[in-house]
């Protein structure tokens, strides 16, 4: 009996799947061993301090650039961000959104579920919520990196997926978010200190300091 010519795509299809199956499988693990040794790495860290850019990429074309510093106290959830045109501060239960130009000081809860992105856990957020596979190796200028997409496993999420690019020392070197409007963030450290004494009172909002700022609670 002849195989008819869509049957021969049909058989040479489901003679391929189990090849594909164990390739997907392959990046996965890949990728799980990758994460695995950046997340042993900063769980070794009390304190993060970080410098870093950001970039922002709207659909319409329209880029937003900016730079900053990270100061990170792991035990506590605390956090302080300064940037050209603001300044965040979290003593772990809320946050305040400084805005210079406005003259005014947002507060709210800290959000802390896990699929969130946020500055206390840029460097561990992709243990939940996210399905993973490792893609080609990337270079930037004499750095070999080792890249990884997260997709959420969550499809009401706002992101459509997440690209980690991980360094030789096994730190994050960048991340990319891709939101499902087609605008994209990159985050990219540049400096990175651990394990220095952060002193505690930094991640307390002074409201003296702020006497003249509008102050608006959103909690």
């Amino acid at each position: 009996m002849k195989i008819t010519f869509i049957a021969r795509i049909i058989v040479l299809a489901l003679l391929c799947l189990p090849m594909i199956v164990t390739k997907a499988q392959t990046k996965t693990t890949a990728a799980k061993t990758i994460l695995d040794q950046v997340s042993k790495k900063y769980d070794s860290y009390r304190t993060i301090m970080a410098d870093f850019s950001f970039e922002a990429a709207q659909a319409d074309g329209q880029k937003y650039n900016d730079a900053g510093s990270l100061k990170l106290d792991k035990a506590g959830n605390k956090y302080r961000i300064q940037l050209n045109a603001q300044e965040i501060i979290s003593d772990g239960k809320s946050v305040w959104s400084i805005l210079p130009e406005d003259k005014e000081v947002q507060v709210s809860e800290v959000d802390n579920s896990a699929e969130t992105l946020g500055p206390q856990n840029l460097f561990t957020f992709y243990r939940t919520g996210y399905d993973y596979t490792a893609l080609a190796d990337e270079r930037v200028g004499k750095q070999a990196l080792k890249a990884i997409q997260l997709t959420p496993t969550d499809k009401s999420s706002s992101y459509a997926k997440i690209k980690l690019r991980i360094n030789a020392n096994n730190h994050i070197h960048d991340i990319k978010v891709f939101d499902k409007a087609g605008s994209s963030y990159t985050y990219t450290v540049n400096a990175l200190y651990v394990n220095q004494a952060i002193p505690t009172n930094i991640f307390t909002f002074q409201k003296n300091q702020f006497k003249d700022f509008e102050l608006v609670d959103l909690r």
